[in-house]
């Protein structure tokens, strides 16, 4: 069976980690993993747009993993919420069934991390205990686990900006930290997985350009989902509903009115949602591209059929970002648009990954005299 968990008889432990059988089994673990970080990330996009993300003023990485269970422990913890600017200034006069509903969502989506811990390390320490995980990859997936508790650290560390006076939501920077750290934690997660799994099929020499287009294409997936985190955290996209032009321009009146200049990349509105629509349109022109390269291209089958997934993915994505601006954000389209986000990111690096060991094509021998 693919997944089959027995010993493998007649297979020196030493060896086990490569076999097939074992390849197959820690590839679908990576996997799973990445698919729970997908959901984890949709959930971080709900608790984001329904506001939900100050109701929980503790940090408790044990505690905290059991809901509270009497009337006494909801009324201490909605007595702490109101001690926040968020609650004076958006929520004031809230019930404790109003403050219920926030919470939950905010509850769950911290169990859900916590879950993610326990399903990457329990068995992390089985595979490696039996010798299942090759000693090239156990460096790596160390590090994979500890920048996972990191993330735990810096999910809170951006929670508490938003306790500050006067705010009612958390600091867009730590925002962006947060997001890119789970973008780096999924790719490596996505990227080990594959390696352990894929066979390689050798590509002929031309798909160097196709691969080199394909390594644009996921710098600038990152870059587009690291400014649409800054769209998010500065409520950038409930201005400028137009599409394609931004109140009739191409470039929006005050795009650089913020000294220094850098600043306009991450606080001005005009600037940080017209670098999120020209990051996104370079990604789908370089996607569009690949798809181009990949039709001329001489590749195995897999590889074509992922360069075209990446193509029809961006598609998809380009067109929800726009009618989510139209729009003007309603939260379901949002939320859809973020966990598209991570496929498109999931495609580019599948497709990647698929030309990444380029044959070099022969060179013919003259015939004998």
């Amino acid at each position: 069976m693919p997944f089959d968990v027995r010993e493998f008889p007649g297979i020196p432990p030493d060896d086990r980690a490569s076999s097939r059988s074992n390849r197959r089994l820690v590839a679908g673990w990576l996997f799973a993993v990445c698919a729970m970080l997908l959901v984890m990330i949709v959930l971080g996009g709900t608790t984001r747009v329904s506001g939900s993300g100050l109701s929980i003023m503790e940090w408790a990485p044990f505690r905290g993993a059991l809901p509270p269970t009497s009337d006494a422990e909801w009324e201490r913890l909605f007595g702490l919420y109101k001690q926040i600017p968020q609650y004076d200034l958006l929520n004031a006069g809230i019930s404790l069934e109003g403050f219920k509903q926030i919470f939950w969502v905010e509850w769950v989506h911290r169990l859900w991390g916590r879950l993610i811990a326990v399903v990457f390390f329990v068995p992390l320490v089985w595979f490696w205990a039996t010798r299942r995980i090759e000693p090239r990859l156990r460096p790596r997936l160390a590090i994979i686990f500890g920048l996972g508790g990191l993330q735990g650290f810096v999910g809170w560390f951006m929670v508490a900006s938003g306790f500050l006076p006067q705010t009612t939501s958390v600091s867009p920077y730590r925002l962006v930290i947060h997001l890119t750290l789970a973008l780096l934690l999924y790719s490596a997660l996505l990227w080990t997985g594959l390696g352990v799994f894929a066979r390689y099929r050798p590509v002929p020499a031309e798909a160097r350009f196709l691969r080199g287009t394909l390594v644009v294409c996921c710098g600038l997936v990152a870059l587009t989902i690291v400014a649409g985190g800054f769209v998010a955290g500065t409520h950038a996209g409930l201005d400028y509903n137009t599409f394609p032009l931004m109140d009739g321009k191409l470039v929006p009146d005050g795009y650089g009115r913020l000294t220094p200049f850098m600043l306009n990349l991450t606080e001005n509105i005009p600037a940080v949602q017209f670098d999120h629509r020209l990051l996104a349109t370079g990604t789908a022109l370089d996607a569009l591209a690949a798809v181009v390269v990949g039709l001329l291209t001489p590749l195995p089958r897999s590889s074509r059929a992922a360069v075209f997934a990446l193509g029809a993915v961006v598609a998809l994505q380009y067109a929800l970002g726009v009618l989510t601006l139209l729009n003007a954000v309603p939260a379901t389209l949002a939320v859809a648009h973020q966990g598209t986000a991570i496929l498109v990111l999931t495609a580019a690096l599948v497709a990647l990954h698929s030309v990444r060991r380029v044959r070099p094509t022969p060179i013919p021998l003259p015939a004998p005299a």
